[in-house]
């Protein structure tokens, strides 16, 4: 299976759009940078046709240590969920 990287984004963008490798970079670094500036301030992002991501805050929980099978504490956390539209759903199905 392959892996789409940054590179891979940089160099689409810059074929599509004509922009320099530098300038494909910097607008990747800006979206991803919104991205995760909404999201540490607690605001969802959403992308039509694409999906949402949000932050949910997760309470602690005892959980298992799967080697040895005692009991631990799981503290309370934030985790980024993305939710896919139904539209992305059915093109990637």
């Amino acid at each position: 299976m392959a892996t789409v990287t940054r590179m891979d984004f940089a160099n689409r963008l810059r074929e599509q759009f004509g922009l320099t490798t530098a300038d494909a970079y910097k607008l990747i670094d800006v979206i991803f940078g919104e991205i995760t500036e909404s999201l540490i301030h607690g605001e969802e992002v959403k992308f039509a046709g694409l999906g949402s991501f949000k932050i949910l805050n997760k309470k602690p929980r005892i959980g298992r240590n799967p080697k040895t099978g005692i009991p631990a504490i799981i503290s309370a956390r934030r985790v980024v969920s993305f939710r896919p539209s139904t539209e992305f759903r059915k093109r990637v199905a």
